[in-house]
């Protein structure tokens, strides 16, 4: 089939990828424009951009992809099917009923759940059992679009954002082949969202990562495990930023926001109900450490309570 791939970061490489592998003839490649990175202001390549160059894929990067040129530059390709993940941007209808498969959405959750930006994060931060992908036909609205076909993946107990993340990027490339190939014999009906079991869930913004200890022990694990690796949980020491990369949930009681225990390989938060072990962590300007290596070089004591604020 020819395909045209609409896409900007990591997790949509891997779609790209497999369809790329499972020899469909990739025309193009669409991407968000380049952006610049790091103190020299360099333009970065989308991920998505640099595996198309890296394969010989010509790419197309539209400031706006339904300004009138970018229309009608689409429109040139007439491709059998559109796959698009993670793009970042909304398509006209006009570009919707140009490929004669329509256009095909890789989602990372499991629809009608988890509309919108964010759904794998907050899949973890939620505390759901199961995730998966889901591919639709893309309508004019936000992940409205009927469903095609679905696979589902456990989460582990010690799942993250970004481990779920990787699992979810993997099968929703294989779930993507298996769509269009399906769709392509005719054998996959499309099936409607029901909207009355939708939720939508917004962007994840480096302020969520801002830890309340007067919520459950249990919610702020969640959130640790949601919001790594990007862009992580934090609190304040001393007036000195420390996030926090794992923890574990104890039945311990004292104040919310205070250390309660500390010995040589770990130390214990008091949170609204139980308590949080913290087994890993980052203090402002250090590296990414064990607790106990942070406490070799860190003199914490019972009794000392940490803030929400620098001040």
């Amino acid at each position: 089939m020819k395909v045209v791939f609409m896409g900007t970061p990591d997790f949509a490489v891997e779609t790209l990828k497999a369809i790329y592998e499972a020899g469909h003839e990739v025309i193009l490649a669409v991407s968000q424009p380049d952006k610049p990175k790091g103190r020299s202001g360099k333009l970065q390549p989308t991920p998505v951009k640099e595996f198309a160059m890296e394969h010989d894929i010509p790419v197309y990067q539209p400031v706006k992809i339904r300004a009138e040129e970018s229309v009608e530059y689409l429109r040139q390709f007439q491709a059998d099917v559109f796959v698009v993940a993670a793009f970042g941007q909304i398509l006209p209808k006009v570009i919707l009923d140009m490929p004669r498969l329509g256009c095909v959405n890789v989602h990372g959750s499991l629809l009608p759940k988890y509309r919108g930006a964010a759904p794998i994060q907050w899949a973890v931060i939620n505390g759901e059992k199961v995730s998966g992908n889901t591919t639709m036909l893309m309508g004019p609205g936000l992940d409205d679009g009927d469903m095609l076909l679905k696979s589902e993946i456990e989460l582990a107990k010690d799942e993250t954002g970004g481990s779920l993340f990787d699992k979810l990027a993997l099968d929703g490339g294989q779930l993507a082949v298996k769509t269009i190939e399906a769709l392509d014999r005719g054998e996959i009906t499309p099936i409607p969202q029901d909207e009355s079991q939708a939720t939508h869930v917004g962007m994840i913004s480096k302020d969520m990562g801002n830890i309340d200890w007067t919520k459950p022990a249990e919610e702020i694990e969640r959130l640790i495990r949601g919001l790594n690796p990007w862009p992580s949980a934090f609190t304040f020491i001393n007036g000195k930023q420390l996030k926090l990369w794992q923890a574990t949930v104890v039945d311990k009681l004292g104040e919310a926001g205070t250390i309660i225990d500390v010995n040589k390989n770990v130390f214990t938060i008091a949170c609204g109900s139980k308590a949080l072990e913290i087994n890993e962590l980052q203090l402002e300007g250090k590296k990414r450490m064990a607790a106990g290596d942070f406490l070799r070089g860190y003199q914490l004591e019972t009794g000392a309570k940490l803030s929400n604020s620098k001040n």
